[in-house]
């Protein structure tokens, strides 16, 4: 991962990375490190403890575990990822679900997606994203949000002061919190998963009327 990684630094495109080694990988399920095989099982027990309520987007979508998870409860999915090879892919793997998937850049979505959303859901991609454009990255969100939607967001919490020279950077606190500043915080969980490294969080907020 790093190779490519560095490569795509050479380059001066930060986020080439992700397409890279979606394309190199040739479909290889082994060879992306952040493919569980699974949706993740905090979405999962976010999802269950709360009803489908319209339309979600689901961010740097991958393969598609999470996008497919939340289409079999009901909810009116829209998925992106910035790698086309991944979309392609997740089409495939999920080629009877009802996701509607997309090729978009986090940094550079259509107007038409603000406040268009009940839920909006990010998992471990802030954290992949050097730290250079991840702020501008995680301020993407929170207008995603329709009224009376949700900002689910779930990744690493950072252990140290220093940052790792690569993928994935994990986020501190003051951080995890900045990304829904303008929203009401509902929780900030964190737990070890087991099987899994590092202390992990599920972040949530909601968009009321009074913010």
């Amino acid at each position: 991962m790093m190779e490519v990684f560095n490569r795509s630094m050479e380059f001066n495109e930060p986020l080439l990375w992700f397409e890279q080694l979606y394309s190199e990988s040739e479909r290889d399920r082994g060879m992306i490190p952040w493919d569980w095989r699974e949706p993740h099982p905090f979405v999962v027990e976010w999802a269950r403890e709360n009803r489908p309520g319209g339309n979600a987007l689901v961010v740097g979508c991958g393969l598609g575990e999470d996008a497919a998870f939340l289409s079999s409860l009901g909810w009116d999915v829209t998925a992106f990822d910035i790698s086309e090879t991944a979309v392609a892919w997740a089409k495939q793997i999920h080629n009877d679900s009802k996701v509607d998937w997309e090729v978009a850049d986090l940094l550079d979505l259509r107007d038409s997606w603000k406040g268009n959303f009940d839920l909006v859901l990010e998992v471990h991609i802030l954290q992949a994203i050097p730290k250079e454009i991840c702020e501008a990255a995680s301020k993407r969100l929170a207008p995603l949000v329709s009224e009376s939607g949700f900002l689910v967001c779930i990744g690493r919490i950072s252990g140290s002061q220093e940052d790792p020279e690569g993928p994935p950077w994990p986020l501190s606190i003051e951080e995890i919190e900045n990304i829904g500043k303008d929203l009401e915080k509902v929780e900030l969980h964190t737990s070890i998963i087991p099987g899994k490294e590092s202390n992990r969080y599920r972040a949530v907020w909601k968009k009321t009327s009074q913010i």
